[in-house]
């Protein structure tokens, strides 16, 4: 018997309830995700497929040994909604004993765009290959026109039958998106050599420091490969002199917390990333903001900065 849990993921149209719905499938919906029922829901139902978002996923690493006996009956998790990092994916895989496979989509595309196939190459930091009937092209983002080859990073744009014809009486914001012929995605990434996609992040994320572009992602995943942090996510912040500086806000396990510092995570990342990519400040936090959907928001953080600038502006 299948089983899911949709958790009112991007996904879940798609992957959840018409997918189960075709094959026969038992579907174990919660109204929110909540750790402890939804292990409860798992062991209850021997749960074999799980879609979620990378949060999801961390939390559930943190369960009890007798909680995380109940995941093996999970085969397949599917991982959207948010960019995973390859240490999560990894130390999740080892866990459970099933296998994640990160998919993308947006609204704009009515769900899914692309995913790491199940039997086959399931690559670690890509969102995988175009589902059938979808076209993914890399375009130079300071000109939509040009597509870039193979390796290059752009900005993700679609085709397909799945891809909107528009915002709803919006005509500027409609052209201004598909003006091309393909949905602009606002996202950056590459095409490899196989033709699986890699996010590198979003557009509007990215920073630049001194000249230099920085990808809020890449300090991100140079903090989870840290074995005491849990969540990691990294802004843009102003700098007098280099114009913007990238500031991480960090939640430690539980067992790292009074032990591990700002400061030894900032020793740590000096071998592992660019000095234009290394933090101006590292905040250790016991919980960071989340959407509705537990994906990790960057915009209550970014208006705690900014109100945080204004006001020592206003004293200065």
């Amino acid at each position: 018997m299948l089983g899911a849990l949709p958790f009112f993921h991007i996904f879940a149209n798609i992957t959840v309830l018409n997918g189960m719905t075709m094959c026969g499938g038992l579907i174990a919906i919660l109204p929110k995700f909540e750790l402890k029922p939804a292990l409860k829901a798992i062991k209850r139902h021997r749960i074999t497929l799980m879609p979620g978002v990378p949060t999801m996923f961390q939390a559930m690493l943190g369960a009890d040994a007798e909680a995380l006996a109940a995941m093996k009956s999970v085969r397949v998790s599917i991982s959207g909604g948010a960019p995973m990092a390859v240490e999560l994916k990894k130390k999740f895989e080892q866990t459970s004993g099933g296998i994640i496979v990160e998919g993308y989509g947006l609204t704009e595309s009515t769900s899914i765009a692309s995913v790491n196939p199940v039997h086959g190459v399931n690559k670690a930091g890509s969102v995988g290959l175009p589902v059938p009937g979808t076209q993914v092209l890399i375009v130079d983002k300071d000109d939509p026109a040009r597509i870039l080859p193979q390796g290059e990073v752009g900005e993700i744009c679609l085709r397909g039958p799945q891809v909107m014809r528009g915002y709803w009486h919006r005509p500027e914001a409609t052209a201004a998106v598909l003006g091309h012929g393909y949905l602009q995605t606002g996202d950056l990434g590459y095409l490899d050599e196989d033709g699986y996609l890699f996010i590198v992040d979003r557009l509007k994320d990215m920073i630049t420091v001194g000249g230099f572009k920085v990808f809020p992602r890449m300090i991100e995943e140079a903090l989870y490969a840290h074995g005491s942090v849990r969540e990691a996510t990294v802004i843009g912040i102003p700098d007098e002199y280099l114009g913007q500086r990238p500031k991480a806000f960090v939640v430690l396990n539980d067992d790292a917390k009074g032990h591990v510092t700002a400061d030894d995570l900032k020793a740590y990342l000096r071998t592992r990333i660019g000095k234009h990519e290394q933090p101006a400040s590292i905040e250790l936090r016991d919980a960071l903001p989340k959407t509705m959907i537990g994906k990790l928001s960057k915009k209550e953080l970014v208006a705690e900065e900014h109100t945080a600038s204004t006001r020592k502006e206003q004293l200065a």
